[in-house]
């Protein structure tokens, strides 16, 4: 008797194979030890296309909108399809009596496993081996405790829900929008939101008009201290003028002994915020390169959005500590405080990431440089989290002088504790230190008296760093304070969001300095300005975040959630109403091929067809029209052309599918103003 497990990847595969002992190699499986070992090469089946429900759907019109499976197909893609048939006979093998699913442990892997699953029809028990780390004793470890797949059908639900509800939104507001405007405009559930956020960004940017103000500040020898902001420089004029002379009294000097805790190790989205801002890797970079790691066993489960270990791995945290200080070039520490980042409460799927044990050992040099600068980020990060707090003392002092107030604060580091291993350690030199021995009532000589100009300054644009903190926390102040999901997306997909926001057209990533700014391209503040509150709106999205949470642990129906969206989408294509003036917003720089015989407006050629460029009328020419593809006859521009101007087109050596043979003739199209039809006149009428 076997069992059969299935992997993500032919590298995970393998390395499950090598310490289950399953190292005969065959043709897309290992087999040994009463195991056979395969793999899916991430999604083997995916959901249809639409035209796959309805080939009339293989062309994008506004009447077969909303677009509502109620039946649910997968396709397997055509490079994929041997791998997928060789598990299909796999778990149809008399000798295989139970199929582990070792997808990564996550709602993407248990969807990648459970589609093949479903499709091949299998009914045999499934076990999941849910590990956070690929080194040996972890699978091992994994092995010993596998759980019943059916623990896990809520993660397949939420998983299921998700890619739904994107395939039901991309489909239909896609296409509504692209017929509608007669230019391909992506719209995604997530993807949409997120350019909201950038767009709205630079709406704020646009409108900020800076405002000057004005500080007095004086030179007391040793130090400075800063009066109030003025609005108006003669105010500040005047503080200064009545200062020239007059010494300045000391009236308060306050000094606290301050501390700073730690940092939190790293979940998915801090780590590629830090990575994007010190260096300069975008988000699908970070997660790539954390990826690798994790199946070169030298990091732990990237997809994760905890920042905590498990309290059972408090005994672990000194030997990780010990590897991360190998990897960072740096000394052992001497204590090192595990307690303060094992919290079981805070760990939810995976825990935060960290480095394996085996990474110390590791010749981190040999790493491709992404690889090893992010391996050694993570490092970093475990030996601040295990540290002891920075603490320093800060000296406060209020002064008086010429009437007015002025104030200076300094600071004194006393132990640089945990920042002790950042980039930009803590330099005593370099902070700001009051002298000693200042004390209430005495004066100080004023040496000068300045006025320092400076104005507001209107937001940042947003990086990768900034958005991905926009996405995490985007409708959080809106959502329950229990809700384990907030913000837009996930840390497994916030990336990809990214990527297909700069492939489509809609973002554009301008370097400035050392930063490189995410800015909305012309078209995506067009898309953002047409589109409706439902598709564009942070908060809503955060609440579907927080539902699919909600199905995952069983607390809302999958039927309920996508019965939601649904009925979103059925107002949507119901009410929607083209907006005013749309050819200024989606301007054509199109060749004119004719004029509209509904609007008189420019028709021009695009990749499917021939178009009207005025948003609110919906006359086309399809090039796949089956008039003239029964015909072997196509559409082409001159064609087009000819039916604009003159509303018929001659066309010589048209088959025939009754006959088999050709022959010639006119076509004439007549429009409806609803429909455009199409009929044939021989001869000369």
């Amino acid at each position: 008797m076997s069992r059969l497990v299935i992997a993500e990847k032919p590298s995970v595969a393998q390395s499950i194979a090598s310490v289950l002992g399953a190292g005969n190699r065959k043709d897309g499986y290992l087999e040994g030890s009463g195991y056979l070992v395969s793999w899916c090469f991430g999604h083997l089946a995916e959901l249809s296309d639409a035209s796959a429900y309805n080939p009339d759907y293989a062309k994008w019109r506004y009447e077969d909108l909303p677009i509502l499976p109620e039946k649910w197909q997968y396709s397997v893609a055509s490079d994929k399809k041997k791998q997928f048939d060789l598990l299909k006979k796999l778990m149809e093998r008399s000798d295989v009596t139970e199929v582990v699913n070792a997808c990564d442990a996550g709602r993407e892997g248990e969807s990648i496993f459970r589609t093949v699953y479903n499709l091949t029809g299998c009914k045999k028990p499934m076990l999941r081996l849910w590990i956070s780390s690929m080194e040996d004793a972890a699978i091992r470890e994994g092995f010993s405790v596998l759980k019943p797949g059916g623990d896990y059908d809520g993660l397949y639900a939420s998983a299921l829900c998700r890619s739904k509800a994107d395939w039901l939104v991309g489909i239909n507001a896609t296409r509504l929008f692209s017929v509608l405007y007669h230019r391909t405009l992506n719209i995604g559930r997530v993807m949409s939101p997120t350019l909201a956020l950038i767009v709205q960004r630079e709406a704020e940017i646009s409108a900020f008009k800076p405002v000057p103000f004005y500080t007095p500040v004086l030179d007391c020898g040793g130090f400075s201290a800063a009066g109030e902001k003025c609005a108006e420089k003669a105010a500040a004029r005047a503080v200064a003028d009545a200062c020239k002379g007059q010494p300045a009294l000391v009236q308060t000097v306050e000094q606290k002994e301050k501390s700073e805790k730690p940092p939190a190790l790293y979940d998915l989205t801090t780590l590629q915020r830090d990575a994007n801002r010190e260096l300069g890797y975008t988000a699908q970079q970070t997660l790539d390169y954390l990826q690798a790691l994790y199946e070169k066993k030298l990091c732990t489960y990237p997809r994760t959005d905890s920042r905590y270990l498990t309290a059972d791995m408090e005994g672990t945290v000194p030997a990780l500590a010990a590897a991360a200080a190998k990897i960072c070039g740096v000394s052992v520490p001497d204590t090192v405080l595990a307690a303060q980042v094992c919290n079981s409460a805070k760990v939810t799927d995976h825990h935060a990431i960290v480095p394996t044990e085996g990474a110390g050992r590791a010749d981190v040099a040999a790493l491709p440089a992404g690889e090893r600068e992010i391996l050694r980020l993570v490092a970093r990060e475990l030996l601040c989290a295990t540290g002891s707090p920075y603490r320093y003392q800060e000296t406060a002092v209020t002064l008086s002088c010429g009437g007015n107030q002025f104030s200076a604060k300094g600071k004194a580091i006393t132990d640089p504790g945990w920042k002790a291993y950042q980039k930009e350690k803590a330099d005593p030199a370099k902070e700001s230190v009051l002298p000693d021995g200042l004390t209430e009532g005495m004066t100080l000589p004023v040496t000068a008296v300045t006025i320092k100009e400076g104005k507001t300054t209107a937001p940042k644009h947003y990086t990768e760093d900034t958005l991905l903190s926009a996405m995490e926390t985007a409708g959080a102040k809106d959502m329950p304070e229990d809700a384990e999901r907030k913000g837009i997306g996930t840390p497994a997909t916030r990336a990809g969001i990214l990527e297909k926001l700069v492939s489509t057209g809609f973002v554009e990533r301008k370097k400035q300095k050392k930063a490189t700014n995410l800015i909305p391209t012309q078209i995506g503040v067009s898309l953002i300005t047409v589109l409706p509150e439902q598709l564009q709106s942070p908060l809503l999205t955060a609440e579907w975040e927080h539902q699919l949470k909600e199905v995952e642990r069983g607390e809302v129906k999958p039927s309920a959630f996508m019965d939601g969206i649904c009925n979103m989408l059925r107002d949507l294509v119901g009410t929607y109403k083209v907006i005013d003036g749309s050819q200024v917003l989606f301007p054509s720089d199109r060749e004119t091929v004719g004029k509209c015989p509904r609007c008189g407006g420019a028709v021009t050629e695009r990749k499917q067809g021939f178009f009207c460029e005025n948003a609110g009328c919906r006359f086309a020419l399809w090039k796949n029209s089956k008039f003239f593809t029964a015909k072997k006859k196509n559409l082409t521009k001159s064609v087009a052309a000819s039916l604009l101007k003159d509303g018929r087109v001659k066309l010589t050596g048209c088959y025939s599918e009754k006959t088999g043979k050709t022959y010639d003739a006119t076509v004439v199209m007549e429009d409806t103003g609803e429909k455009t039809n199409f009929k044939l006149v021989f001869g000369n009428g």
